[in-house]
């Protein structure tokens, strides 16, 4: 049997905090695993004391990244979907002041942050985002585990090479995917669309209630994201001093229109006169919206990570308001479904870390994932969303991850407003070609991608140590 790796649609699109789904929702999640793990072997009661190192990227842009708050967070037991955000401060100040720290709520134990969480500039052979987490028990002995974000919250314990050796055997999946093509052939064979494949490998997960429910969660922290970015004004945490763009945006474009909810809200956009400039200044508020509230630690949805979170819901907006004012949650799904399925594609084939391939696997993936979903709901063929998702990336290759002061706003917040307008450019030139005869197929953008990630630099990936984030100085900022 053939030996796929399985990934989910909510894999691929699933909450979390900002800023960084590699150094935030990953480090959150990989600190939440190693207490898992100490409560398994039945230690977690005996641990007096605990050290974080964080290597390579996470240590270069981790601050920036809130990569030990994140840490801190996953320590105490709070959980990135759910947690009260309101408390994210107050309980970092507490573990500061107090020099203490409650392990999962249970067991308070001494912790001096600034000593016992380093950042180690050396780079881990196995992936740049690595992290050991070390305990010592009561009895003397010590646990040493290691993780490692591999980009849009997805944590491993093995090297790239040995994952991809130790894939899961779908054994309940109807149509395993590894390749474009293989979804395309399967689309041939049973004559449905992409959106249709997907629901049935979804199916063998999941009922179709919990499909439903999930995907209805994440569209609304989605809508959530861009509303409270669009609402919100004021300048954004880390001390670039960036101004909040989407609400000046927004406020010229809503004018003196009244709602009182996210839905309201939707509405008000669908019935307001919208010219071709305005169509273009109104995706590119939506996906800056989502970006700055993610970058002060707010709420968003991978897609494929955090700092490309803005891309996906802005284009799924526009189709919305823009293209089809009947829209439904049928829509919705069928958008993220095969947006899900495009993501996961560019995982298998390539990367979806910046820290392995500069903001190509980040935004690039996010502008492919937005532009073969659109073009399907626009009614193109699979092999037309194939190939909208093979322009969108073909126009994103050799993107470098650059961010100044290891922040995620300079210049990934634009970064996410320019893939979403190149996403609905991307789908437009699709569903007028003949994609029998397109010159690049997916598969062969996808390999390049990677190819171009292994050659480049690693001072363009997510180290702050090349392009903009030396060219220009915070002070200038």
């Amino acid at each position: 049997m053939q030996k796929i790796e399985c990934i989910s649609v909510f894999d691929m699109l699933k909450v979390g905090v900002g800023p960084s789904s590699s150094h935030t929702l990953g480090p959150w999640r990989a600190a939440q695993r190693w207490l898992e793990e100490l409560k398994h072997k039945n230690i977690f009661d005996e641990v007096v004391s605990i050290h974080i190192d964080l290597y390579g990227s996470l240590s270069l842009t981790g601050k920036g990244h809130a990569t030990d708050i994140a840490v801190m967070l996953g320590l105490c037991g709070f959980d990135p979907v759910n947690m009260d955000l309101q408390l994210i401060e107050p309980e970092i100040q507490k573990i500061r002041n107090t020099k203490t720290i409650s392990l999962k709520g249970e067991e308070t134990i001494a912790f001096d942050a600034k000593v016992q969480i380093k950042f180690i500039r050396k780079f881990l052979e196995f992936h740049p985002n690595g992290m050991i987490f070390r305990a010592e028990l009561k009895n003397g002995k010590k646990n040493v585990s290691s993780f490692y974000s591999i980009g849009g919250g997805f944590v491993v314990k093995e090297e790239r090479k040995n994952a991809k050796q130790k894939m899961e055997i779908f054994k309940g999946f109807p149509f395993p995917i590894e390749k474009a093509t293989e979804l395309l052939s399967y689309c041939k064979s049973e004559n449905k669309c992409i959106s249709e494949i997907v629901l049935e490998n979804e199916r063998s997960l999941r009922s179709d209630e919990e499909i439903d429910k999930g995907l209805w969660q994440i569209w609304q922290v989605m809508l959530e994201s861009m509303y409270t970015g669009c609402h919100t004004e004021g300048t954004l945490p880390g001390g670039l001093n960036v101004h909040r763009r989407s609400f000046d945006i927004h406020k010229r474009l809503i004018g003196e229109s009244k709602y009182n909810s996210p839905e309201e809200w939707i509405e008000v956009i669908r019935n307001t006169e919208v010219k071709f400039r305005q169509i273009l200044k109104w995706v590119s508020c939506l996906a800056i919206s989502v970006n700055e509230v993610n970058a002060s630690l707010g709420r968003v949805v991978t897609a494929p990570t955090n700092g490309s979170a803005g891309t996906v819901p802005a284009v799924l907006m526009y189709y919305m308001v823009i293209e089809n004012h009947e829209a439904t949650f049928e829509e919705i799904k069928r958008f993220m479904l095969v947006a899900g399925e495009i993501g996961s594609l560019f995982k298998k084939g390539a990367t979806i870390s910046a820290a392995m391939g500069g903001c190509q696997a980040e935004i690039g993936v996010s502008s492919a994932m937005a532009a073969g979903a659109l073009t399907e709901l626009m009614g193109g063929t699979p092999e037309q969303v194939l190939m909208a998702s093979e322009i969108a990336m073909e126009h994103h290759l050799g993107l470098t991850c650059d961010p100044i002061g290891g922040l995620v706003q300079i210049p990934c917040i634009e970064r996410n407003a320019m893939g979403a307008i190149k996403a609905i450019n991307a789908a437009e030139i699709a569903m007028e070609s003949d994609a029998s005869k397109a010159k690049v197929p997916l598969d062969k953008v996808i390999q390049t991608m990677w190819d171009t990630a292994k050659d480049m630099s690693s001072k363009y990936k997510e180290t702050s140590e090349g392009g903009l984030a030396v060219a220009v100085n915070m002070s200038d900022c």
